[in-house]
C-alpha cells in the first residue's frame, strides 16, 4: 500500500458516506427539485452567515462562478501571485470570463500589502480596466490567514467600492486550527467576505463537490454561470449527501491531520540539507538542498511514499491516513531524503 500525502483530495467515501449517498432523496437539481441539494445549500449558507448558497462540481468551477457573478467582461480583480484562483486554474477568468487578474506579489504567510493593495486600485479612466473585486484565500498553502489583515482587507476593499471573495477551500481547517467552536469560527473567518467558496473534497473527504456563498442577488447570477459554465448537475443529492455527511463528522477531526502533519514535521528534525516548515493545519512543506532533491520524489515513490514538488516538498495529510501511516512515512522520508 502507498502512503499517498499528495493533497487531501486523494481521500476515498468512508463505508458511512457512502451509505449517506446511497440513502439520500434525489431529484433534479437544475430544475431545483433536489432536496438535498437544497438542504445542503441552506444549511453552508446558514452556517457560514450568508443569505444563499449555489452546490457546484469543483473548487475550480466555484470560484470562476464568484469571479463572473462579481466582475463583468474588461473588469478586474486582485489577487495574490500565488493564490490557486489566480495560477493553479488554468486562467479561468481571464479566458472564461474576460476579466483581468492584478496579481500582487504576497508576504511568506500569505498576506499582501494593504498599501499595495490601494494603490493597484485603478483609477476611473478609460485606460484601464475597472478595479471590481479583492480576492483572499484561507488556508494558503497551509496557513492561516491573521483574521485582523483580513478585516482590514475587506474593509479597505469595500471602502473603495469593491467586492470581496474569499477562496475558502480549506477554511474549516482554518477554522479547526482556531480555539474554540469550529463552526463559529468558520463563520467569523467568512463574515467579511461578500461571497465564500469552501470544497468539500479535500480535507472534508466528500468525493466531489463545493459550494459558493453570498447574496441572495450574487448567487442567483452565479447560477445562471454555473449551467453555462457546464456544472448544472441533475440527481446530485447523491453527492451533497457525502457534503453533509462530511460537515456532520468530518470537521471536528480535521484536527487529527493537523496533529499528524505535525508528527511529521517532528520525525524530519535534524537531517542535515532538509529544512522543516512548521505546519499549521495538514500541509508540510519541506524544503532540500539540490544534491538532496535530485531525484527526491522518485525515490519517494519507490519506497511507498506519494508527494509533490521538486526542491520544495509538500505533504498533505488526511483522513485515509492513520497513525502508522504517519510513523511509516517518516521512515521513509528519513531514507530516502
Amino acid at each position: 500500500m502507498m502512503i499517498d500525502l499528495r493533497s487531501d483530495t486523494v481521500t476515498r467515501p468512508t463505508p458511512a458516506m457512502r451509505d449517506a449517498m446511497m440513502a439520500a432523496e434525489v431529484g433534479d437539481d437544475v430544475f431545483g427539485d433536489d432536496p438535498t441539494v437544497d438542504a445542503l445549500q441552506q444549511r453552508i449558507a446558514a452556517l457560514l452567515g450568508k443569505q444563499a448558497a449555489l452546490f457546484v462540481p469543483s473548487g475550480t468551477q466555484s470560484n470562476l462562478c464568484a469571479l463572473m457573478a462579481h466582475c463583468q467582461r474588461g473588469d478586474e480583480y486582485l489577487v495574490g501571485q500565488m493564490a490557486h484562483c489566480y495560477r493553479w486554474e488554468a486562467g479561468g477568468a481571464a479566458v472564461l470570463g474576460s476579466i483581468q487578474p492584478q496579481p500582487l506579489a504576497q508576504r511568506s504567510d500569505g498576506t499582501m500589502s494593504l498599501d499595495e493593495i490601494e494603490s493597484q486600485i485603478k483609477p476611473d479612466d478609460s485606460h484601464f480596466a475597472r478595479t471590481r473585486l479583492l480576492a483572499l484565500e484561507n488556508t494558503w498553502g497551509g496557513k492561516v490567514l491573521p483574521q485582523a489583515y483580513v478585516e482590514q482587507a475587506c474593509e479597505l476593499a469595500h471602502r473603495r467600492g469593491l467586492a470581496t471573495h474569499l477562496d475558502g477551500a480549506r477554511l474549516f481547517n482554518a477554522a479547526v486550527a482556531a480555539a474554540g467552536d469550529a463552526a463559529a469560527q468558520a463563520r467569523r473567518l467568512a463574515e467579511p467576505f461578500d461571497s465564500v467558496s469552501i470544497c468539500f473534497s479535500k480535507g472534508l473527504g466528500a468525493p466531489v463537490g463545493s459550494a459558493l456563498c453570498g447574496s441572495t442577488e450574487l448567487i442567483a447570477r452565479a447560477r445562471r454561470l454555473r449551467k453555462m459554465l457546464g456544472g448544472g448537475m441533475r440527481q446530485a443529492g447523491v453527492l451533497a449527501a457525502a457534503a453533509l455527511f462530511a460537515l456532520d463528522h468530518h470537521v471536528d477531526r480535521l484536527a487529527e491531520d493537523h496533529h499528524h502533519a505535525r508528527l511529521l514535521a517532528d520525525g524530519l528534525h535534524g537531517l542535515d540539507g532538509v529544512a522543516v516548515e512548521t505546519p499549521q493545519t495538514n500541509m508540510l512543506f519541506i524544503d532540500l538542498t539540490p544534491e538532496r532533491a535530485a531525484g527526491a520524489v522518485e525515490r519517494l515513490r519507490a519506497a511507498g511514499l506519494l508527494c509533490t514538488g521538486l526542491y520544495r516538498l509538500r505533504l498533505v495529510t488526511h483522513l485515509d491516513l492513520s497513525a502508522d501511516d504517519i510513523a511509516q512515512a517518516i521512515r521513509i522520508l528519513r531514507s530516502n531524503l
